[in-house]
């Protein structure tokens, strides 16, 4: 199969997009780590420690691989000028990988989320316990 270097372009407001959304979520989660309260050393606030640092990791690997795919990109749309146009298709190829598993990531930081809010919610429904 033959692509043109207008391909790879398409992707460039895709992965641009996609890479802001993931900082967006970078920069949330970092501010509610700065100002989470870790008073009460409790079995909830322990939970809630551990899944912060999961989605941490989680979202750092999202985004590099969506530097990565964007980087990729790039390079197959530099071979395909350069009339490399093996080289380009596979580099477009691996691209595609790359974005394939940031977006996995992505779904898998999602899920955390959810886990985080169920045990907010136990910590909720505790406190009015008590």
């Amino acid at each position: 199969m033959t692509i043109d270097i207008a391909t790879p372009a398409m992707l460039f407001p895709a992965i641009s997009l996609l890479l802001l959304a993931y900082t967006n979520r970078f920069l949330t989660l970092a501010s509610l780590i700065r100002h989470f309260d870790n008073d009460n050393s409790n079995e909830n606030t322990q939970a809630q420690i551990l899944n912060l640092r999961k989605r941490i990791h989680y979202i750092k690997r999202m985004q590099e691989a969506g530097v990565f795919s964007f980087f990729l990109c790039v390079l197959s749309m530099l071979a395909i000028y350069l009339s490399y146009q093996l080289v380009g298709n596979w580099l477009f190829a691996a691209s595609l990988v790359c974005l394939l598993y940031s977006l996995w990531q992505s779904v898998r930081e999602i899920r955390i989320s959810l886990d985080a809010l169920d045990v907010h919610l136990q910590g909720l429904d505790l406190g009015k316990k008590s």
